[in-house]
């Protein structure tokens, strides 16, 4: 089946969820929609990447934290999941695996009034059936101006999200191998207080409720708000010292992080890259219960 592309202006979330709280899932949908969503000349707000920083301790320069360009897209993922037939609702989707593939920086020079800004495009991949509903990866390309169209994007997020207690055809999908664990390594304490969701939110656009207040997450079956994937990934990118602009990272988001928390970030080095993760801090005989982990590495070149 062939690929259709929709150009799109900035899509207006408020109106987006709000579609989305009227929409049921397409129960006859047994395949993705081939639909590839793009948007030309998208800028790179100063206030919102200021925020950005503040919030999860990017240094703010040119240079755009490297999982910015999911933020870049954001809209336009929305737009895809509320506006094509998917056999579930986005509320309640929890962002459980997340990959970013830069092959250049993004700059904010580049996404500025002024400048040509980013060309991004967003499409779905590989719905498949889970042991606890149905997996769907929703891949964004960033480009900047200067790349070359027919070749790839100077940036790719691929994010991967469980739609719980759907079902589709076939058989559970096989689990991705694990990605190694440091035990020992450089240790920061966080304390994530409750209303972090509620300002990644506001900054992101993600309103999820399961990310907002305790009342609205018990809707969809947790004990209290649960922080938001990608806030927990840059956080953890963030202390990574002199990320090369060649980089590939991948992150496991292996247990929703209940808000308000106290969790412990510990970070290995070696040759290769970086091993990062963000786990529970352990009480007694009970193991600690872990949240992230993640690997980082340069890209090789093409």
């Amino acid at each position: 089946m062939s690929t259709t592309t929709r150009t799109t202006v900035a899509p207006a979330l408020a109106r987006s969820y709000a579609r989305s709280l009227l929409r049921r899932g397409s129960e006859r949908a047994v395949d993705l929609p081939r639909t590839r969503y793009v948007q030309h000349g998208v800028r790179a707000d100063v206030d919102r990447l200021a925020a950005f920083c503040r919030e999860t301790g990017s240094p703010l320069r040119d240079r755009l934290p490297l999982p910015y360009g999911h933020l870049l897209g954001f809209g336009l993922q929305v737009d895809l999941l509320v506006s094509e037939p998917f056999p579930f609702r986005l509320l309640g989707l929890v962002h459980v695996h997340q990959r970013f593939v830069q092959r250049r920086a993004l700059r904010l020079e580049d996404g500025l009034a002024d400048a040509a800004g980013f060309d991004v495009a967003v499409r779905a991949t590989g719905m498949r059936p889970h042991r606890r509903g149905a997996l769907v990866d929703v891949v964004t390309e960033v480009r900047a101006p200067g790349d070359d169209p027919l070749g790839p994007a100077s940036w790719e997020g691929r994010s991967r999200y469980l739609a719980r207690g759907v079902r589709v055809p076939g058989a559970p999908a096989r689990e991705d191998d694990p990605l190694p664990r440091p035990e020992r390594g450089a240790v920061a304490r966080w304390r994530v207080d409750a209303g972090t969701g509620r300002r990644w939110a506001a900054l992101s656009g993600d309103v999820n409720p399961i990310h907002l207040a305790a009342p609205a997450a018990r809707l969809f079956g947790f004990r209290r708000a649960i922080a938001h994937g990608l806030w927990t990934a840059s956080r953890s990118l963030a202390a990574l010292d002199a990320l090369p602009e060649r980089v590939r990272a991948d992150v496991e988001l292996t247990a929703p992080l209940l808000l308000p928390a106290d969790v412990e970030h510990v970070v290995a080095r070696d040759a290769d890259g970086w091993s990062t993760v963000v786990r529970g801090r352990p009480r007694g005989d009970r193991p600690a219960r872990v949240h992230l982990v993640a690997r980082v590495g340069e890209l090789p070149a093409p």
